[in-house]
């Protein structure tokens, strides 16, 4: 979804500013130094460059589409996380036919629902790091008790979930052996969500990849500034500017996609994911409060 064509000025120059800088600076050094060092009569071959920068673009190309699958992978966990959230709150509601007529089922099916909520945004805490205890909300304090100790808030609360659902199958003649396989089949799904989400999240995209490529990417810059030195004199230097401010940005634009869960424009937006699926299960629960979905941030992106 492209919610707008435009990026504002003050983004672009906050992303691009310091390798920009450092690209004209690099520029002026290299033509002055070929203007004062090199003698006139050398010439750097053009063959360099042209082999340099084709190498350089399969290089680039290869590291931006790892990204890209990078962060598509987690858009697509989170978007089955999505749909497996609504079936958990329609299978907790609608498996108890009679769940009306019992109030401590239909207690303790609410407390599951909401613990739900709790659990998505305790994930989203946990892959971005965060400080925000968001996942309070929906628990009670005995819960908040029982997970403080543990690390991984989103799997203490998925254990919660297990020991409840048994006790759900156990109090209710409504709870089947195949309804409670289908109902702890989702607490496998979403246990396996958070396991590929965190693999995401703590695999570590190999440091050379990104170090090779930025210093072949100056040394491309260099070249092609002294070999346009000897044809257009210092326009080489806005000549290497632009050629190497456009492999630059497509660089940190792979960059960029590295983390999907970062809480940056490029990430997968986290937080109206989380803010869709608490609206849809709290509608389902027909709840009169209901939060406002997420807006974009200055029509631009969504985080």
């Amino acid at each position: 979804m492209i919610i707008s064509n435009r990026i504002a000025i003050h983004r672009i120059i906050s992303g691009t500013w310091k390798h920009f800088t450092f690209n004209i600076v690099l520029c002026v050094l290299t033509y002055l130094i070929h203007y004062f060092f090199i003698p006139a009569d050398f010439e750097v071959p053009m063959l360099i460059p042209t082999i340099l920068g084709t190498a350089l673009a399969f290089f680039i190309g290869f590291n931006n589409n790892q990204s890209y699958d990078r962060w598509w992978e987690a858009r697509k966990i989170w978007g089955a996380l999505v749909n497996d959230s609504r079936t958990w709150a329609r299978q907790l509601i609608h498996f108890q036919t009679q769940h009306t007529e019992k109030e401590g089922n239909d207690e303790r099916t609410r407390t599951m629902i909401y613990r739900h909520i709790s659990f998505l945004y305790a994930l989203k805490q946990g892959l971005r790091k965060s400080v925000e205890d968001e996942y309070k909300k929906y628990i009670s304090d005995e819960d908040i008790a029982s997970i403080a100790p543990e690390s991984n808030k989103a799997n203490a609360l998925l254990a919660l979930q297990t020991r409840d659902l048994s006790l759900l199958y156990a109090s209710s003649n409504d709870i089947d052996g195949f309804k409670f396989t289908e109902l702890n089949r989702m607490l496998v799904n979403f246990c396996d969500e958070m396991g590929k989400s965190e693999r995401i999240a703590n695999t570590v995209f190999p440091t050379t990849y990104n170090y090779y490529t930025r210093f072949f990417i100056w040394l491309f810059i260099v070249f092609v500034t002294l070999v346009t030195a000897h044809t257009i004199g210092e326009w080489s230097i806005l000549a290497g500017t632009l050629i190497g401010y456009v492999f630059l940005t497509i660089h940190k634009i792979g960059k960029s996609l590295l983390n999907p869960f970062e809480n940056i424009p490029t990430g997968v937006p986290l937080n109206q994911i989380t803010r869709t699926i608490e609206i849809n299960i709290l509608q389902t629960l027909r709840e009169n409060e209901i939060p406002k979905p997420v807006d974009s941030v200055n029509g631009e992106y969504i985080m």
